[in-house]
């Protein structure tokens, strides 16, 4: 009998420490990682937006692949557009 109500405490005291590790991981650990991975992918992002623009200062275009396309990204100046002719 004994070692019956031994071996419950212990299974119980492991059930206990699994779901307590559990609640941790949800509660801290899963935003810290997430919080992370969103700060790397803003990153990643100004990363990206500088190297277009760079690319734009530098040739005056940019070519970007999407699929079977190409994407082309020009500068545009509203004042240099053509006027309408009267």
């Amino acid at each position: 009998m004994a070692d019956r109500n031994k071996l419950l405490v212990t299974f119980l005291v492991l059930v206990i420490v699994i779901l307590v590790a559990i609640v941790a991981f949800t509660f801290l650990v899963k935003p810290a990682v997430t919080g992370y991975a969103i700060d790397k992918q803003g990153e990643g992002v100004q990363i990206a937006i500088t190297q277009i623009l760079a690319q734009v200062q530098q040739n005056g275009f940019v070519q970007i692949p999407v699929g079977n396309q190409t994407l082309f990204l020009m500068p545009f100046d509203p004042q240099q557009a053509q006027q309408p002719v009267q």
